[in-house]
């Protein structure tokens, strides 16, 4: 079973080798943990759409997401790394591990064999849109008038 499905995604990637730009724009599944009851999916996908590098994201079910993206500006690795970062669980089954790793190894390649160094700096805009989504204002937690005791 596993076999055929690294075969299968195998000769994916190979026929999606053309000449053209066009196997530079990647479309992943993200697979979050169907344990949580939460909508990871919607949650990430707001969290995504305004960085560089990410053309769509589209949330299929609640612990699924579709992320249409430029390998040249982005990568998966970049991509699950900043979700971990923020408390995201992706899945953690053996097949989801299995196409992760395959996937963060041919986008790396291509970005070497592109002339790309080996970092993504656009992990840094995820933080700032975070950050633009949360209410602003005092965040220190203590009461009033400790923050002016003299």
């Amino acid at each position: 079973m596993v076999m055929m499905v690294l075969l299968t995604l195998m000769t994916t990637l190979r026929t999606a080798m053309d000449t053209t730009s066009e196997h530079l724009i990647k479309l992943r599944e993200i697979q979050f943990c169907k344990l949580r009851p939460d909508d990871q999916a919607a949650a990430a996908s707001e969290l995504l759409s305004g960085i560089d590098g990410v053309i769509s994201t589209q949330p299929q079910a609640p612990h699924l997401l579709l992320v249409r993206y430029d390998v040249r500006q982005l990568t998966l690795a970049v991509i699950d790394a900043a979700l971990t970062d923020l408390g995201y669980h992706l899945s953690s089954n053996l097949l989801a591990k299995l196409k992760r790793s395959l996937y963060y190894y041919t986008e790396e390649t291509e970005r070497q064999n592109l002339g790309l160094d080996g970092s993504c700096m656009s992990c840094s805009q995820v933080f700032v849109n975070r950050y633009q989504r949360l209410r602003h204002g005092c965040r220190d937690e203590r009461p009033e008038h400790w923050r002016h005791y003299q």
